[in-house]
């Protein structure tokens, strides 16, 4: 799968553009605060419909644009569009997408107060419903301290993944957030309003019900991912070391891989346990946002223990894995979109990196004077003022 073309308008701080992508590796060059991350977060949403940098599509639209429009279609048109800044109602990304040896057309439009729209070939589609188009997997400077990080940045590895190769999952993990709002608000309010409780009971088996779902799905995941990690991270380390990536979730649950029935009612018992602790701290202790990754390195917790260069060894050996893992789902690479991580490395794992990168489209960024553009042999593409070279 590749995207072959894309034209922004209106998108961050890109008015109108359009760029054109090889199948195999490009380097998008150019000094800082110029484009180039607005350009891979373009490309990103169309796996998605999401932003990797924001939960907030008003923070997508360029100055002056009313509306932040991503459409991935067969052919860009022959004439650019009338600009949509500055008093024009509608600001929009064009691509030219091939997947599964077809050509598809994406449209996302964001608009600041309406619902997100996107269609594929004209038809309405769900967020969640883009993956099956378009897969992509990023590796971002953030992604280097995956391991040292609090749980959440390995939660967001779990779900980032899955949503792509589990529609169902997106949908499941987006309801579970709605709950874990509502409830939050009710454990912090109660105390004003006392009736608030009336409702507890209710979201928390709600609660329950979807973390053991979502449980099921993380716990499979983190499986293939420790399998597909390993000798990656054995092969990077050269020195024999032994990477084991370890599923953690609600401490009732005696088996991650039972039935989503078995899980629920171990929930159920963790909730029940600590109903009075989340009444008097105003928290929600009980679900699946308390899950995490657990990453050993010869058997030792990696979190405390590894050096800078094993923890950046490993958390690239799973995003690696991650895109192993995508290509046996649909039997095609995903779109690897690798932000300013390779400046971040030194010569070595930058080798290393390089050399595992073949066989897909992968879309590199870099500081203009940086040799990366020469060591790839890929095509370059120059990005300055949100202008495409």
């Amino acid at each position: 799968m590749k995207v072959n073309k894309i034209a922004l308008n209106g998108f961050r701080n890109y008015e109108w553009d359009t760029a054109e992508f090889s199948g195999g590796t490009n380097v998008i060059s150019g000094r800082n605060a110029q484009g180039k991350t607005n350009l891979l977060e373009a490309v990103y949403m169309l796996s998605c419909g999401r932003s990797f940098r924001t939960r907030f599509d008003r923070e997508l639209t360029g100055l002056g644009y009313s509306v932040a429009e991503i459409r991935a279609v067969c052919a860009l048109p022959k004439q650019h569009p009338k600009p949509t800044g500055f008093g024009y109602p509608a600001a929009e990304i064009l691509a030219e997408v091939t997947s599964h040896d077809r050509d598809q057309t994406i449209r996302i439009i964001m608009q600041p107060g309406t619902a997100k729209k996107i269609t594929v070939n004209g038809v309405r589609k769900s967020a969640a419903e883009l993956s099956e188009v378009i897969n992509a997997v990023l590796f971002c400077p953030d992604d280097l301290n995956l391991i040292k990080e609090g749980a959440a940045v390995r939660r967001r590895l779990l779900d980032n993944a899955i949503s792509q190769i589990r529609p169902r999952y997106a949908e499941l993990l987006s309801d579970f957030n709605k709950l874990y709002e509502n409830k939050s608000r009710i454990l912090k309010d109660w105390h004003e309003k006392p009736s608030l409780l009336d409702a507890l009971d209710e979201f928390s088996d709600a609660m329950c019900r979807a973390s053991a779902q979502l449980i099921r799905y993380r716990a499979a995941f983190a499986a293939r991912l420790d399998e597909a990690a390993r000798p990656i991270h054995s092969e990077f380390s050269g020195s024999g070391e032994k990477l084991e990536i370890k599923y953690k979730t609600v401490s009732t649950v005696k088996n991650v891989y039972s039935s989503a029935k078995e899980i629920y009612y171990d929930i159920c018992e963790h909730q029940e346990a600590h109903r009075r602790a989340e009444l008097d701290s105003g928290q929600c202790l009980t679900g699946a946002h308390k899950d995490d990754l657990e990453i050993f390195i010869n058997g030792r917790p990696a979190r405390s223990f590894a050096s800078q260069g094993q923890t950046r060894t490993a958390a690239l050996s799973m995003k690696l894995a991650e895109r192993e893992i995508f290509l046996a789902e649909t039997g095609e690479y995903p779109i690897l979109l690798l932000d300013d991580v390779l400046s971040e490395l030194d010569e070595k794992r930058q080798k290393f990196v390089l050399n595992r990168i073949g066989g897909g489209q992968t879309l590199i960024t870099c500081c203009e004077d940086e040799e990366i553009s020469s060591r790839t042999g890929g095509k370059v593409l120059f990005v300055e003022n949100g202008r495409i070279h």
